[in-house]
């Protein structure tokens, strides 16, 4: 066993960095709880701050990530765009990829 362990962030740039773990992450919660406000209080995040990140993401990826309901009688809500589906099935995939074959890597070289 080694004592060396090969450590990485992988993200997405355009000119900026427009995707990585943390959008991910959030956009994961949001599929999973169908609400940015919850999405960002399971990240410790305040509302404006999960609001301000996936705003900045759309901008910088040219097209929008969720779709928002507003409350009312019977409540609001937040779901994932198509596209933002995409980009997350296939970022998803590419990580799981990537890892399988760091691993390989490391293993031979430490």
């Amino acid at each position: 066993m080694s004592q060396y362990k090969v450590n990485y962030k992988i993200w997405l740039e355009k000119e900026a960095k427009v995707f990585g773990q943390g959008p991910k992450e959030i956009l994961e919660l949001i599929e999973e709880t169908g609400s940015l406000h919850q999405a960002a209080q399971k990240m410790n995040m305040s509302y404006s701050q999960a609001w301000n990140l996936i705003k900045t993401l759309e901008e910088r990826l040219g097209f929008k990530l969720i779709s928002t309901q507003a409350g009312g009688r019977g409540g609001g809500g937040s779901s994932l765009t198509e596209e933002s589906q995409q980009l997350l099935k296939k970022y998803s995939r590419f990580i799981q990829e990537a890892e399988k074959s760091l691993k390989e890597i490391e293993e031979k070289f430490f």
